[in-house]
């Protein structure tokens, strides 16, 4: 029998690069044949927005809607989405990987480092966008309507689903940092200023004092407002603009998530 490492180049079989497409696209396919595995991650971050999105509306809208001059309805809808889209994420399996030595091996293969963490949150897209049409459907139900159209709900589900996917850089982060699932999931509670520090049930200008200064630097209060512009406002100039400024939040948001997940990937792989 011939020895592989004396053997001739010509028979020595040695593991291939396949590309960047191929190793991304595996990746993500391994990530959302895991997602029908584990509802209990996915279940609740439907139930609950649904949930205190019709609370909200039976014991807030008469008071608030009211007192603002609003509809309350269509006021909650981007409030119920974020809910549903933010958190969701793959870190949970990411640190099971990690745990378990299966992240470990896939860096001693020809595999792309980018890809191991690029994958699955292309998989989380996914997710969080498929989450964010059950709540859209609620509300056009409970009697919401877009005054921008069929468009305006498609741009609406995109921009939710991109504010979920930057999001995820944080628990990844963790994920890759620690290794530790507990502190993953407690990752949550950073959503949590972030939303009700910002527009959440009251426009802008009821707000004072010191509210109003922080959600005046609040990337929430811009993404708010933009989503809530796709369904309370025709196609106008007025709309682009917060719309616009939605896209900026959200890519503000992301830069500092995103590449506090990639210099932990970074990390995570130059280690011994």
């Amino acid at each position: 029998m011939t020895d592989l490492a004396t053997a001739p180049p010509t028979l020595r079989v040695q593991a291939r690069p396949a590309g960047f497409l191929v190793d991304l696209l595996s990746v993500a396919q391994r990530a959302v044949r895991q997602i029908p595995r584990e509802p209990s991650s996915v279940i609740p971050a439907l139930i609950v927005p649904i949930f205190f999105y019709v609370l909200n509306i039976g014991a807030l809208s008469k008071v608030t809607g009211a007192a603002a001059h609003i509809d309350f309805k269509s006021f909650e809808l981007p409030v119920a989405v974020v809910f549903a889209v933010t958190g969701v994420s793959r870190a949970s399996s990411l640190v099971t990987d990690i745990q378990n030595g299966y992240f470990d091996r896939l860096t001693i293969t020809p595999v792309r480092r980018l890809p191991l963490l690029l994958g699955l949150m292309m998989a989380d897209l996914a997710l969080v966008m498929a989450l964010a049409v059950p709540v859209l459907l609620v509300g056009l139900g409970l009697g919401v309507h877009f005054r921008t159209g069929v468009p305006g709900m498609a741009l609406f589900v995109v921009l939710s689903g991109i504010w979920g996917l930057v999001f995820t850089g944080l628990p990844y982060a963790i994920a890759l940092k620690t290794g530790n699932p507990g502190a993953v999931n407690a990752s949550f509670v950073l959503f949590f200023p972030i939303t009700f520090l910002s527009t959440t049930f009251v426009p802008k200008a009821a707000l004072e004092g010191w509210l109003r200064t922080v959600a005046t630097y609040n990337p929430m209060t811009y993404i708010l407002a933009g989503l809530r512009a796709l369904v309370s406002q025709p196609w106008s100039v007025s709309t682009a603009t917060s719309v616009g400024d939605a896209v900026l939040a959200v890519g503000a948001f992301g830069l500092v998530s995103i590449s506090l997940a990639l210099l932990a990937l970074r990390g995570r792989v130059r280690r011994p």
